[in-house]
């Protein structure tokens, strides 16, 4: 009927996100949307909220500061200070931290040659 949204066979219309988050969907905001008042390392690891394997979660935030060396650069820097393009990257990171099977964007202008 078009009205209901599904995620590996799963009704998830009127799913919360954190439980959407748990399926292993993430999503990357319109806008770089960061909390500007945290670190980037605070950004990163709230994307790690639904995980409890701390080794699994640093080893993730090796291969983010390896996939994106300014983010490593800037981790102690607050997220609201850096440029729109390393907000990208952090909003981009920040859904990766969950170890998403598939992330929802919503803005197309994205550079992917950023995430390969």
């Amino acid at each position: 009927d078009g009205k209901n949204i599904e995620f590996e066979g799963k009704d998830i219309t009127r799913t919360k996100a954190h439980d959407i988050v748990k399926l292993g969907m993430a999503h990357v905001p319109e806008g770089r949307r960061v909390f500007g008042d945290l670190t980037v390392l605070e950004n990163l690891k709230l994307g790690a909220y639904i995980r409890n394997d701390k080794a699994g979660i640093e080893e993730s935030l090796e291969k983010i500061y390896k996939r994106f060396p300014r983010l490593a650069e800037r981790k102690s820097q607050l997220a609201g200070t850096l440029s729109g393009g390393e907000q990208q990257m952090l909003a981009m990171g920040r859904a990766l931290m969950s170890n998403p099977k598939v992330i929802v964007m919503d803005d197309l202008q994205w550079d992917f040659h950023l995430c390969m």
